[in-house]
């Protein structure tokens, strides 16, 4: 397999590694998008259940937002290259707009008809599909600081997915869903105009004249041309059938009649505080060898489980949460910081969607499978083997060279950018420029 070097380009070495302009509209596009999403679950539940529909329509509904961005990702990433990921954001938060609107006249009309519904959340889950590439290539564009980057935008993404759903189930129980859908129109425009004001130079581009297939293709070959990057992805796929995917059906089902749902709610605050605390970690210390260091942060997230499976009393149960939380997020950023950095940038957006539809796609058929098999073992023993396979995760991330050895890419201020062009540049406005030119904001950092 042949790992490619990250070659160095021409860059502003002065500014702020983290906290330029462009980062903060950045910032606050991606976590004011992030809100609107963290809303949306709720208030569909919420609001179905409230206008008498059922459980299952609850589920249908879900799955049509879901599957298609599982579905559309890879395709999102063609198009982020072949025109820009910014262009790309801006549309799709245009869309999330409009489907929040629509989704809020539906609310407060009254769902008589579903399909409307699960057609407006099938728009919603592409527009998602569309947008998600280019969050990750972006980032290179707007921090020098890569890895702190990651940290802040992890540490928000934790906060939003807090306060996304408390925000969204006080506003249901006080008026309806239709207004969670109008805030969350609102975050969507946010985003689209700090998109819309955020000014990034020209950035590489496939070769004019290929297709949109052969675009996909080379997409594939240079993702599976990383070994260390397939790795991840294929112990991530059984990492999620047989953990990630059945822990959190199972660990309602055990902790609900235990504990109640207050507390079960109260139990999941407290490992959205470890992601906090896992992201801030991560602003700070920047291992020579960031995957191995992840993969050590690994070790305390099979607490999880294994605390629910033991029955531990409350209090050491949302201690192992707590830390386990810190360690799954810590390897995150040190995941994404990764692929950022190691990746060119004409090829960015596509690897991308190939690694999160790797990342995501077991995680249904987990779910899927841990009813049955909890019917057939009992949740708290599929609950602790989930936990062992956690370990073994661990072991098989240190015992791939490739995984364990990959080394850090210093900051930009040093090297220079991520991913030397190998092929035309394109402009913001959708033209080839004819020569290489940084791909940072053209902005001046404060």
């Amino acid at each position: 397999m042949n790992d490619h070097a990250v070659l160095p380009r021409t860059v502003h070495p002065t500014g702020p590694a983290i906290w330029s302009t462009s980062f903060r509209l950045y910032f606050t596009a991606r976590s004011s998008g992030l809100l609107g999403d963290a809303m949306l679950p709720v208030a569909v539940s919420a609001g179905l259940i409230g206008s008498g529909h059922g459980v299952s329509t609850v589920g249908y509904a879900l799955a049509w937002w879901l599957g298609p961005f599982a579905g559309l990702i890879l395709f999102g990433g063609v198009l982020a290259d072949r025109f820009t990921a910014r262009r790309m954001m801006i549309g799709a938060d245009l869309t999330n707009l409009v489907t929040r609107i629509l989704l809020a006249v539906l609310f407060f009309r009254g769902i008589d008809q579903t399909w409307q519904l699960y057609a407006l959340l099938a728009l919603a889950g592409a527009a998602g599909a569309m947008f998600q590439p280019g969050a990750a290539s972006t980032v290179p564009l707007v921090a020098r600081d890569v890895q702190g980057a990651n940290g802040v935008l992890r540490t928000a993404e934790a906060i939003t997915a807090l306060a996304g759903p408390a925000l969204a189930g006080a506003l249901v129980g006080a008026a309806a869903s239709g207004w969670v859908m109008v805030i969350a129109a609102v975050t969507f425009g946010i985003s689209a105009v700090c998109l819309l004001t955020l000014r990034l130079g020209p950035v590489p581009a496939p070769p004019p004249g290929d297709s949109f297939w052969r675009n996909l293709a080379e997409g594939w070959h240079e993702f599976r041309s990383r070994g260390w990057m397939w790795g991840v992805i294929l112990i991530w796929m059984v990492y999620s059938v047989l953990a990630t995917g059945p822990v959190i059906p199972l660990a309602a089902g055990v902790l609900v009649p235990a504990h109640g749902s207050a507390l079960y709610g109260l139990l999941n605050a407290v490992y959205g505080v470890g992601t906090v605390a896992g992201g801030l970690l991560a602003i700070r210390f920047k291992p020579g060898r960031p995957l191995a260091a992840g993969s050590l942060a690994m070790l305390v997230v099979p607490l999880q489980p294994l605390g629910i499976a033991l029955g531990l009393p409350v209090p050491a149960l949302a201690g192992c949460l707590l830390i386990a939380g810190a360690g799954y997020t810590f390897w995150g950023v040190m995941w994404a910081t990764s692929v950022q950095t190691q990746v060119p940038g004409a090829v960015l957006n596509r690897i991308h969607a190939y690694e999160v539809a790797g990342s995501v796609c077991m995680v249904p058929l987990g779910s899927a499978l841990a009813g049955p098999a909890a019917a057939a073992y009992g949740a708290r023993p599929v609950l602790a083997f989930g936990a062992v396979v956690g370990l073994g995760v661990v072991a098989a991330l240190l015992l791939t060279p490739s995984i364990r050895g990959l080394r850090r890419v210093p900051d930009r201020a040093a090297t220079g950018p991520v991913g030397a062009a190998t092929g035309p540049i394109l402009a913001e406005d959708g033209s080839q420029a004819t020569r290489v030119e940084d791909e940072r904001s053209q902005d001046s950092p404060v």
